[in-house]
């Protein structure tokens, strides 16, 4: 993977914003591109003032690849239906056993199962397809997906900026990059894990 990752990291400096939508628009989709090697180096970027980039316009640019992604792997799972996902989602890394856990997410928490999904790891590349195999409605799906992107996209972007200044040789290393993102990422992800727990509960004591 160290190759891609450096491809990808490059297609952040080079083309900026355009390349953090389309990074992000495969992040969304069955592509498995890293969230944290797309918004956080290019947080680190704007932290210095480099490629014409802000952090709100990294944010934004990444909020809006995500949405794209996932209208498109809606779209697909919608048209296509279940049969045919299964059958050729393998070439696209989608096993059949992470569309049935997936869809087992969905059946459990719905829509708010869509914005959850946007920060948990695997679960938010795949979230699109049992919501389009589901026929969730496409404007709660699109509320729930533009939501949870953009906080992810604020966290991912918040973070980098931060582990930037104190780490500026991280945009040389992707695999460090990522290392040091998930060290302090799971913070975040206890935080959404312990929301969910608590919808869960309130979902179990209201059908109580």
């Amino acid at each position: 993977m160290h190759e891609w990752l450096v491809v990808w990291m490059k297609w952040v400096a080079d083309w900026g914003y355009g390349g953090v939508v389309l990074l992000m628009s495969m992040e969304s989709s069955v592509f498995p591109v890293p969230s944290e090697v797309v918004v956080p180096p290019a947080a680190i970027l704007a932290a210095r003032g480099d490629g014409g980039m802000n952090m709100w316009g990294v944010v934004l640019a990444g909020t809006l690849g995500s949405y794209l992604g996932s209208c498109i792997t809606y779209a697909a799972a919608l048209w296509l239906g279940r049969p045919l996902v299964l059958r050729y989602g393998k070439w696209f890394f989608v096993s059949q056993a992470k569309v049935e856990a997936a869809e087992r997410f969905m059946r459990r928490y719905t829509a708010p199962g869509i914005f959850f999904a946007r920060f948990l790891p695997v679960v938010r590349h795949l979230i699109s397809i049992p919501a389009g195999l589901a026929r969730v409605n496409f404007l709660i799906f699109s509320f729930a997906t533009i939501t949870g992107s953009a906080l992810w996209c604020y966290a991912l972007a918040w973070f980098g900026a931060r582990i930037g200044r104190e780490h500026p040789h991280l945009l040389d290393s992707p695999e460090t990059l990522l290392t040091a993102m998930h060290g302090e990422m799971h913070l975040v992800i206890t935080g959404i894990f312990l929301l969910a727990i608590l919808y869960a509960l309130a979902q179990y004591l209201c059908r109580r």
